[in-house]
Formats: C-alpha cells, structure tokens, sequence
C-alpha cells in the first residue's frame, strides 16, 4: 500500500513535535497525531495527495509572513478532489470577504479542520460551534431560541442549525433582498412537513397560509418581477420580520403574546404608516379562518365558493338559453 508505505516514512518525523515558525513569531505544531488521522475521513488518502510538491527525495521549505497566511495557502489543497464544493464557496459571503482582503473570513480548514477531518453532518452541535469562532454573538442568541434551546439541552436533530438556514459553502449576504425573498422557503423545509410538526403539535399549514395571504401572494409577485430586473421599493414582510432570526421564541403564553404583538407593530409601522397598536389584530395569524377562529371571514368565503360556480353555471346556462331560443324561432 503506498500511502501507507508513504505515511511511514512522513512520520519518521512528524509522529514527533516539530514546528513551523512564521516571520510574524507564531508558529504552528507539525506533529501529525495518528489517532486523528485514521479516525478522519481522509484516512485513505495519501500525505503527498494533499501535501504535493513533498516526496522523500524534495522536501522544499515555505515560509509564510504569519499562521493565518499559512492557513489561507493551505485551504487551496482542497480543490484538487473536492473542486464542486470549492465552486460553491468562491460564490459565498465569505469568499466575498476574502477577495476584499479580510483575511480572517472562514476558508476550508478552518470549518473543516486539516488531518482530523470529519463529516460535518455527523454531529449537528459540531457545526454551529464551528460556525461560533466567528459568529458568537450570533451564537448567544440562537442558544436562548426555540431551535437552540432544544438542540444544545435535548440534542435534538430535528432543529434546524446554521447550514440549513445559511447552507455550509454557497453561503450569501443575509442582508441582502435575495436572500430576505428566499426565508420562506427555508423555513417551509421543517415548517410544511406534517409528519415533524406533528411530532411537536405545530401546524404545517403556516407557509401555506402566508403564501395565501396577501404578504405571500404580493411577495411570489415581487419575485416574479425580480427576473424582469425590476426591484420592489420595500422588501415585503417575511417570517423572520416578525418571529425574529436567530432567537426565535416559543409561539405559546401570554408574556409571548404581548411582545410578538409590539413587535408586529413596529414591523407594521415600517410600511402602514400610524399603525396602531391594535392594527395587527386585522391579520389572521397562521389559522385557517373557521366558525371558531374568524367565523365572519370564514362565512364570507364559503358564501364565495358556493356564490361563485352557481352564478358562472348560471351564466352558461342564460346563454344557452338565449341561443336555443334564436335557434327556434329562426
């Protein structure tokens, strides 16, 4: 077997500590630890398959001006065999931020790690720490959320994290009007799935009933217009306008209750100019209206959905009629 034929001969010298020193006075251990190594998903892959330019006849020195360079030059290694997820990241927000020259934007070893590399999807909690180096604050919000809360007390995988929100390469500038059109999508992944809202006693119905709304339809609009390079002057209001983002609360008591309703109301505000503080009690929420929930809403629709077909059968029927007669008394 050559790459093990090859680690053995790497680790004559890095199963030992060794390090790397930069002109900035950081420095960098060399030492491999073969436990990492073979318990990673790289354990069949060759040393020279990731460190190329090294054999055991050329060992060429690189000196980096810091640790951080140091990480930047070694992330390029990963485009030889993962080169999909690699395109995908230089359309990301943190490539973005790399190109602009912040050297401190995430590259692939820093989500990754370098020999102990393992799949991201195995552990959930692992990744929203992953993504908490940078994003602490973010971080502090999410822990005291719905979806946090359950995740870092219960480990429950049903919860979405960072990735399923944000996804792990393709990330994109949340505050951006494309993205701010996509949320209701993302949320529709858990949110119009019967089976998990039933596990939890949730409706599946709430994308659905907000798409149906007047927000939702003037939104799938909005999009439809967007492809014409046409941009609304408002971005319209989407589920984190009014749940929040990363510190989603429960949707159950009273203490909840009053400040979703303030907080619908400052949201109101940004486009109903004077909204008053009982001006979102207009909104049906997420319920279907029914006898017991909007009876008067409910009672105006059925009368539609029985009015409507009669008058339009009544109508073909008048017709009908009219030329029957024309034909008779030709």
């Amino acid at each position: 077997n050559v790459s093990k034929s090859e680690e053995g001969y790497c680790l004559r010298c890095h199963a030992h500590e060794n390090k790397m020193v930069f002109k900035s006075g950081e420095f960098v251990s060399l030492r491999v630890r073969v436990d990492e190594l073979h318990a990673s998903s790289h354990k069949n892959v060759g040393c020279s398959d990731c460190h190329f330019g090294y054999s055991d006849e050329e060992h060429p020195r690189r000196r980096f001006r810091s640790e951080r360079q140091y990480r930047l030059a070694a992330a390029e290694m990963c485009r030889r065999c993962h080169f999909d997820a690699y395109s995908k990241v230089s359309e990301s927000i943190h490539y973005a931020k790399l190109s602009e020259g912040n050297l401190e934007a995430p590259t692939c070893i820093d989500c990754h790690g370098g020999h102990a590399v393992s799949p991201v999807s195995e552990n959930r909690l692992s990744v929203v720490q992953t993504c908490t180096t940078c994003h602490s604050g973010v971080y502090d919000v999410y822990a005291k959320s719905v979806h946090g809360s359950a995740l870092l007390k219960e480990n429950n995988k049903d919860v979405p994290i960072c990735t399923d929100c944000h996804s792990s390469h393709n990330v994109k500038d949340a505050s951006s009007a494309e993205f701010h059109d996509t949320i209701p999508g993302l949320c529709a992944k858990c949110h119009s799935n019967a089976a998990l809202m039933g596990k939890y006693g949730l409706s599946a119905d709430v994308v659905k009933t907000y798409l149906s709304d007047f927000h939702g339809v003037t939104l799938g609009l909005y999009q439809k217009e967007a492809q014409k390079r046409y941009q609304p002057d408002r971005p319209m209001a989407v589920c984190t306008d009014c749940h929040g983002t990363h510190g989603i609360a429960g949707v159950s008591g009273t203490a909840y209750m009053q400040a979703l309703k303030k907080q619908l109301q400052t949201r109101c505000q940004t486009c109903h100019t004077g909204a008053s503080e009982n001006f979102p009690d207009a909104w049906l929420s997420h319920y279907k209206p029914s006898l017991s929930n909007a009876p008067v809403v409910f009672l105006v629709e059925q009368f539609y959905k029985i009015m409507m077909p009669l008058m339009v059968v009544g109508l073909l029927f008048q017709v009908f009629l009219h030329i029957w007669r024309y034909l008779v008394n030709r």
